[in-house]
């Protein structure tokens, strides 16, 4: 069972392997979770208090002993929702904080699956009216049909009209999957970039393809009206 996403939520590798232990085990003192879990004594006790903390643990003293149960696992859902509250209230603090900033970096660059999912994110979020691509190819599809289906969907839902121009062999796949509020171009076959470039009023995104992708995210809005002109050249001339 992959219980990668624990771990993207911010549980430790000792409060994965706990939790999943209470929840085989039912009600149990500390001897079968430490059994069952295969961690030390002390890191079990640690650990069953972080996770009491966090209110994914309770605990109930029979006689002389405690025993312990894992909370429902819904709970993690509201934990998260509780602190998206949390940080949606610190947001427009950290983005003054933000907007203060005497040096703003004007290139950022990110790598692997998350760090793409960043960069795009960062230009669903630079406003505009058009979203321009040209380089897709099929490496892109490392991503997720899912992934773009539902970006797509969220960029046309800000009313952001996209002209994508695609390697040919993006073509059968994008029939498939029609995004909403695009329109297609496709590049002869014969060549298969690594590399896509995506315009967003002021940001230019540029990602590469490899085994562990690349992503270089310029804000210029002279660099990005310079890319725009080009990617306007090669839309005309397919």
């Amino acid at each position: 069972m992959d219980t990668k996403i624990l771990e993207d939520l911010g549980f430790t590798n000792a409060e994965i392997k706990v939790y999943l232990a209470l929840l085989e085990l039912g009600k149990s003192t500390v001897g079968p979770i430490i059994e069952k879990s295969g961690l030390q004594s002390s890191v079990v006790h640690t650990t069953i208090h972080k996770l009491a903390a966090k209110g994914f643990v309770s605990s109930v003293k029979e006689g002389q002993r405690n025993h312990y149960s894992a909370s429902n696992p819904k709970n993690i859902s509201n934990y998260i929702d509780d602190k998206k509250k949390e940080f949606e209230e610190l947001l427009p603090f950290l983005l003054t904080k933000q907007a203060k900033a005497k040096d703003k970096s004007e290139v950022t660059t990110f790598r692997g699956i998350k760090g793409i999912r960043e960069l795009l994110f960062e230009l669903l979020e630079a406003r505009g009216k058009e979203h321009h691509t040209f380089g897709s190819s099929k490496e892109s599809l490392m991503m997720g049909d899912a992934f773009w289906v539902n970006y797509h969907k969220r960029r046309a839902d800000k009313n952001i009209k996209a002209s994508l121009l695609f390697n040919e062999s993006l073509k059968k796949w994008t029939n498939v999957n029609k995004y909403p509020k695009a329109q297609y171009k496709f590049t002869s076959s014969g060549f298969e970039p690594l590399t896509e470039t995506i315009i967003r009023n002021d940001k230019i995104g540029i990602i590469l393809w490899i085994d562990i992708p690349i992503g270089i995210l310029i804000h210029s809005k002279e660099a990005a009206e310079s890319y725009d002109k080009f990617w306007k050249l090669m839309w005309d001339n397919n």
